[in-house]
């Protein structure tokens, strides 16, 4: 009974989801009314109940993973009775339906914490915000309930399921969807706070005070799902890349970059009351770029290791949702957007005009990919066959990329409202010679590597200096935390564009067929070919290699990678050996063998791209301090308001 007791629940969630509605529209419409107190207790009420009913159909699901329930169809299709329980619990998300119950459990669930904890928002703003998210949740009820349902039974009972795909076999599956989803989804927090600022002509700072923290949190699980899922392709895939600009890893890319325009966006608003009729358009986009990801993840238009291979109709039923959602909301803000008045002003030399700056090229970074990644779905639709790949990304983005850095380089160094150009020029002195300095040495020392890379390094030691200046000279111990947070992130950024930037003027990549006893080097390695033997894993097979590794004349190390066999279902994969230390990694996979008794082996010495995992962590570190910092401020303004 427990897969009934999960459809039972779902369709409580989706019957509350519209009581949720039509409690909103009333509490909206009566707002100046005496009695709409209770009302709002209603909505509140049912927005919970709402949210735990979801989580209780969530949680069932997992239970019957956990179980190995094969009389359900969707556990007996991505599951098996002899896989370890870690992938036994991920498989639950680890397909197309049960990541859809999934999304709607976070979405169900933000709704429910917008509203237990919010409570700056003028009430008629709070209901039609908690209304607006309600009807978005009821178009993905129907979607679950009559096109992509988990819980549907399997008469008879399958002996066994066909098993998870191996490429998911991976404890990356245990956190990367869901922290990706709590970034994606969370990001409807903020599109129905827009949608509930223009219902009831309410844009202000204090709707942006009310947003922001939804808006940082959906950012930072944003970061750490993108980073994640970066280092798991990385390891998984035997690439020996870190992104492919596959159309999947960009769905995830491009609402991260809309969030992270719109947490500038809103922080003018918050703090300077300026930006009214931008934040709203980007709340809007941001969610946009979440419901076209789902799209393009979801169609079965795309052929990508990360996509979810599903039918069409399901793709058609999520684009109809995508018109509904988004077409109306755009509709909506052209109507009301006349009545949004203009703000605060301020100069074009101010740290207001850094941050529309920095907004206006993350939005061609986003134009950029949006065109590169959908242009070949259309050309395709047109009979023409055409793919958009790395070249293009990185010739079209990178310029763009570096004049960003300059911009969040030069912002945090301006003051609020207006400042002078002769004053930031000296403020800028410190990073400019540090970034020459960097850039000098370098290109001096590298004996020839690509120039853009170095000038990559140049311009991420700079953001690197700058970064640091808003502390220094303050008494540490009383800067906010949300200024640390701030200082944290860019230094996170900065490092991450190193990473980035020394992986791809500095990595070698040797492809070599060898025999046992034999070597061959990488870099600073001589990698030699000592055996290659069976081995077994829970639910695996394997070849695995032992390499025998020495850098110049150190101690030797041995790393073993393997090209492994899954029989449920039928699968190859290669599982590389990697060594991390301070100053990279040394990458191997091994190949196939030949007649000869020869065996392909790749390897790949990549300087210090351990940078680029470890920025994102800071980037999402100082988003979370950041984020305490503002709770801890505006908690403290509200206790002293109400005691005053």
């Amino acid at each position: 009974m427990i897969a009934e007791a999960g459809l039972a629940a779902l369709w409580l969630a989706a019957a509350f989801a519209l009581v949720q509605l039509m409690l909103a529209w009333g509490a909206a419409k009566h707002r100046e009314n005496a009695n709409v107190g209770a009302l709002m207790v209603a909505l509140r009420r049912t927005a919970l109940v709402q949210g735990l009913l979801t989580l209780l159909s969530f949680g069932l699901l997992i239970a019957l993973f956990a179980r190995s329930d094969m009389s359900v169809v969707l556990v007996a299709e991505n599951s098996h009775s002899l896989k370890p329980m870690i992938y036994k619990v991920a498989g639950a998300w680890g397909n197309h339906e049960g990541s859809m119950l999934l999304w709607v459990t976070v979405l169900a669930m933000a709704g429910a914490g917008v509203a237990a904890f919010e409570r700056r928002l003028a009430g008629g703003t709070l209901a039609a915000t908690l209304g607006a998210q309600a009807a978005i949740g009821l178009g993905f009820y129907a979607f679950l309930a009559f096109a992509s349902n988990p819980f549907v039974r399997l008469n008879p009972a399958a002996p066994d399921g066909q098993g998870l795909n191996p490429l998911l076999q991976d404890p990356g599956l245990a956190f990367h969807p869901p922290t990706l989803y709590l970034g994606y989804v969370g990001l409807s927090v903020a599109f129905s706070f827009a949608v509930g600022a223009l219902l009831m002509r309410d844009v202000g700072p204090a709707f942006a005070k009310a947003m922001r923290p939804w808006v940082l949190g959906a950012w930072i699980f944003l970061t750490i799902g993108i980073t994640a899922g970066s280092y798991w392709a990385y390891y998984e895939l035997g690439w020996g890349g870190w992104w492919f600009w596959d159309p999947v890893e960009n769905a995830s890319l491009m609402p991260w970059l809309a969030a992270t325009a719109l947490l500038h966006s809103v922080t003018v608003l918050a703090t300077r009351d300026g930006l009214r009729a931008w934040t709203l358009m980007l709340a809007l986009v941001a969610f946009a770029m979440s419901m076209i990801g789902t799209f393009l993840v979801r169609s079965g238009i795309l052929v990508s290791v990360h996509a979810f291979a599903v039918d069409p109709t399901r793709g058609t039923f999520i684009l109809a949702l995508l018109g509904i959602y988004i077409g109306g909301a755009l509709a909506l803000f052209g109507a009301r957007v006349g009545t949004v008045t203009q703000g605060s002003t301020f100069q074009l030399v101010s740290r207001e005009g850094a941050l529309v700056l920095n907004n206006l090229l993350l939005s061609v970074i986003l134009g950029v990919v949006f065109i590169g990644t959908l242009y070949p779905l259309a050309a395709q639709a047109a009979g023409v066959q055409l793919s958009i790949g790395a070249p293009f990304f990185n010739k079209a983005l990178v310029p763009v990329a570096l004049a960003l850095v300059a911009a969040t380089v030069a912002g945090p160094l301006l003051r609020w409202r207006r400042d002078n150009l002769n004053t930031l020029a000296k403020r800028v002195l410190v990073p400019t010679a540090a970034a020459g300095a960097a850039f000098a040495l370098i290109f001096a020392l590298s004996g020839g590597a690509h120039f853009v890379p170095v000038l990559g390094i140049a311009f991420a030691v700079g953001l690197g200096v700058a970064s640091v200046v808003p502390v220094v000279r303050r008494n540490l111990r009383r800067t906010p935390l949300h200024v640390w947070g701030m200082v944290i992130a860019h230094l996170g950024v900065a490092v991450s564009i190193a990473g980035m930037a020394a992986d791809s003027a500095f990595k070698t990549e040797r492809l070599a067929a060898i025999a046992v006893g034999q070597n061959v080097t990488v870099g600073p390695f001589r990698v030699t070919l000592a055996d290659v033997h069976p081995t077994v894993g829970p639910n695996w097979s394997a070849l695995e290699a032992r390499l025998q590794v020495r850098r110049g004349e150190g101690a030797m190390f041995e790393l073993f990678p393997q090209q492994r066999f899954f029989s449920t279902p039928p699968t190859n994969t290669n599982e590389a050996a990697i060594s991390t230390m301070l100053d990279g990694q040394l990458y191997t996979v091994l190949g196939q063998g030949d007649e000869q008794g020869r065996w392909q082996i790749r390897l790949w010495w990549k300087p210090f791209v351990t940078l680029i995992w470890l920025g994102g962590g800071l980037i999402a570190l100082g988003g979370a301090l950041a984020l305490i910092g503002r709770i801890r401020r505006e908690r403290r303004a509200d206790e002293a308001e109400a005691y005053a």
